[in-house]
């Protein structure tokens, strides 16, 4: 059994990126192809693992801003054939790309947010260069893309609000495999002596986040503003890291680049964690209530499939400051069950994540061997 696994670059510490660990537990064997690979901004587990990137990865600026390699992405994936029985792709807009001489099997977050959902994905103040040169670029690669998509043999979706989004963009069937939740649960905690003496003996709600727009982290930092008693510790990078900082009171502390045993100590400390994000999926809130932390998360896409109301979160309607205050509010009238949110964060462990699509990929081989 000859098992592939595409991502589209390994480049930073995401979900998806996770996501990739957990499908080379299942094909332990299994090397990786991507376009970029960056093992110091990646996770660390990545430089035990068959990793074969791109000659795109030769350009070191490329890979410390991927974001930059975007006209060149879609010939750097086209260009790439991968001699396997089965690869599985993970994508979010470009692994979707390669060729395989078997089947392609392709795990789906969502259609590249920067080319079907481009406002959302930018916010209101990208940069004029970056618009210029989306509307420009985005007839062409759309059409690539859904090429690209028609390539597979079958989609995996992680949720059914990216199964229908799959379809309405590509016209194509999806089976829907929940991600599964990241295992820092099972960490040693890494005490973090600066972050004890910033909180001096106070509690605080932990932020973990990319600092994109859309994951709507300007309005968390904006709600901690108008409550300069609360603390709020932000885990994460991004290009709005300066902005954030800059709008940010003394009672925000913003971190990036820690250790999962770190992020582990922090979870445990933490009351609870915000993410009030336009996730297809959202995995941290599922990483919280692995430690048994409730969650304020919106009410919106893959939480609302996820989080279970007055269980494990708090649901809020808007992504706004205000909306984030009156959740906090909620938060500390309720007493929290931990076992209980401990046990819906297992129906999301990576051991079922692993027999599900270990499944999936031995169908996609019986249908090799048929042809």
């Amino acid at each position: 059994m000859r098992v592939a696994i595409a991502h589209d670059y390994l480049t930073q510490r995401g979900g998806a990126e996770r996501v990739v660990l957990a499908m080379a537990h299942a094909f332990p064997d299994a090397p990786i192809y991507t376009t970029l690979y960056d093992p110091e901004e990646t996770f660390p587990e990545y430089a035990e693992l068959d990793v074969r990137p791109s000659r795109l990865n030769r350009i070191r600026y490329l890979r410390r801003h991927h974001r930059a390699a975007l006209p060149f992405l879609p010939s750097a994936v086209s260009s790439m054939t991968i001699d396997a029985d089965v690869v599985l792709v993970s994508s979010s807009g470009w692994a979707h790309g390669v060729t395989s001489t078997g089947e392609k099997l392709v795990y789906c977050y969502t259609p590249a947010r920067w080319l079907h959902q481009q406002r959302r994905y930018l916010g209101d103040h990208s940069s004029r260069g970056t618009a210029v040169a989306l509307r420009l670029l985005s007839p062409w690669l759309r059409r690539w893309d859904v090429r690209a998509a028609h390539t597979a043999t079958d989609y995996i979706t992680v949720s059914s609000v990216v199964q229908d989004r799959v379809h309405s963009v590509y016209g194509l069937p999806s089976v829907v495999v929940p991600a599964p939740r990241p295992n820092t649960d099972a960490c040693p905690s890494e005490p973090m002596p600066s972050v004890e003496t910033w909180l001096d003996g106070e509690g605080f709600e932990l932020c973990v986040s990319r600092l994109l727009p859309y994951k709507n982290v300007g309005q968390v930092v904006a709600a901690y503003a108008a409550e300069p008693r609360r603390r709020l510790v932000v885990v994460g990078s991004g290009p709005e890291k300066d902005a954030l900082r800059a709008a940010a009171g003394a009672n925000v502390l913003f971190l990036e680049g820690i250790t999962d045993g770190q992020l582990a100590w922090l979870y445990r400390r933490s009351r609870a964690l915000v993410a009030i994000s336009y996730e297809d999926f959202g995995l941290t809130p599922l990483e919280a209530a692995s430690f048994g932390k409730p969650s304020i998360v919106l009410r919106w896409g893959g939480f609302v499939e996820t989080m279970v109301e007055n269980l494990t979160s708090v649901f809020i309607e808007v992504p706004d400051a205000e909306h984030v205050r009156r959740a906090l509010e909620q938060l500390d009238a309720r007493e929290w069950d931990t076992e209980r949110i401990v046990e819906h964060a297992a129906r999301f462990h990576e051991d079922v994540f692993v027999e599900n699509i270990r499944e999936l990929v031995k169908a996609q081989l019986e249908k090799h061997d048929r042809s």
